[in-house]
């Protein structure tokens, strides 16, 4: 009954945000071209994913490893591809509607479904290991250590799997609001524990063991009038940088946390439902509305903004070879001075929206658009 009702309210949702879209259509901001610029980017490799994610928000994603770039697509297939040509090492299809992952860890490839199940994969030859049912859909990319997989389904459970087996070892029950975004946080394994960023602005640790709580801090509290404007979902990636955690809320809060004790060591206005990157001693967002934010790491002090990108709908941001790239839905990508945030570059992963985390060697930015499509980026000043 919870579920039927939440998903009534967000259909609501849409249809209240699409009526306003409408009659106050936010333009998205035109490109300016780049005079002298000071990146020459190019093509490396491209290579196809399967059809991507179905026109549906997913939480599919690239997972980059020594040995494999691993990808999957709303049809179920799932592959590991080599990441220095784009050439193809598995493809196993699942026959299951995917729509998380991969994410790899020890010996196995997770994926995530719609129908409420994780699919443990081999990593070595894509073969399927097992199945475990979850009690609804698997939004958010599983995280494992190896010894257990953490999974979150949309219905606020959260549950501890044995890798070698998929066997539920422990299984946590959140409430969820009423009215949430479409999309999950993927936990972030650390050692013995497993942060997560929450439905109701909340940010925890708790044991990877069994579960339990370790600590929880209040990252967002709603506010205004209407269940809109009360929206403080945590679904932007929690970035952990050596004993502390970056986390941004839809609410407009990006705090610094310490991972020992959950206390919060700096907070600053953002609101932001993409994700960040660590470029240098800066931490660099997407807000939701397109403005990019560079702020130092240690006090949250703001570094620069870059506001040229207004309401392209970017991707979270990725740091590669001295440059701050995001994606946007035309499918270009914006290179930018991580000094200043002037943007010195541009170039293009194909037509379709880029709304997942991009990932990188030193040598080499892999881009997955919405379409399937891989495109391994090079880098020339």
């Amino acid at each position: 009954m919870v579920s039927l009702r939440r998903a009534a309210l967000v259909v609501a949702a849409v249809l209240a945000l699409a009526a306003c879209s409408d009659k106050n259509l936010r333009k998205p901001a035109e490109l300016k071209d780049i005079s002298n610029p000071a990146v020459q980017p190019s093509k490396a490799w491209s290579t196809s994913a399967g059809d991507g994610s179905g026109g549906v928000y997913s939480g599919l994603r690239l997972d980059l490893q020594p040995d494999a770039l691993f990808a999957a697509d709303a049809d179920g297939r799932v592959y590991a591809i080599n990441p220095k040509n784009g050439d193809r090492i598995w493809r196993t299809k699942t026959k299951a509607r995917v729509i998380s992952g991969p994410s790899v860890a020890g010996n196995a490839v997770y994926v995530g479904t719609l129908d409420a199940e994780v699919i443990a994969l081999s990593r070595a030859d894509g073969k399927i290991l097992w199945h475990a049912k979850l009690p609804s859909e698997v939004l958010a990319p599983p995280a494992g250590d190896g010894d257990t997989v953490v999974v979150r389904s949309v219905d606020g459970h959260i549950a501890g799997l044995s890798a070698a087996t998929g066997e539920t070892q422990w299984l946590v029950d959140r409430s969820v609001p009423n009215l949430t975004l479409r999309g999950l946080s993927a936990p972030v394994i650390d050692g013995n524990r497993v942060f997560i960023g929450f439905d109701n602005g909340r940010i925890a640790a708790l044991k990877t063991g069994d579960g339990q709580p370790v600590w929880e801090q209040v990252l967002s509290v709603p506010t205004g009038r209407t269940e809109l404007d009360r929206l403080i979902d945590v679904d932007a990636g929690l970035l952990l940088v050596g004993g502390e955690i970056y986390a941004v809320s839809f609410g407009g809060d990006l705090a610094c946390i310490d991972a020992d004790t959950g206390q919060i060591l700096w907070r600053r206005s953002i609101k932001s439902y993409t994700g960040m990157t660590l470029a240098g001693d800066l931490v660099v967002v997407t807000d939701e509305s397109g403005v990019i934010w560079a702020l130092d790491s240690h006090t949250g002090a703001a570094a620069w903004k870059q506001d040229a990108l207004l309401y392209r709908k970017l991707s979270p941001p990725a740091a590669f070879a001295g440059y701050v790239v995001v994606g946007d839905f035309e499918g270009y990508l914006h290179w930018l001075d991580p000094k200043d945030g002037r943007i010195v570059g541009r170039s293009r992963a194909g037509g379709d929206p880029i709304r997942s985390p991009m990932v990188a060697t030193d040598n080499l930015l892999y881009v997955l658009n919405e379409a399937g499509k891989i495109t391994a980026v090079s880098a020339k000043r």
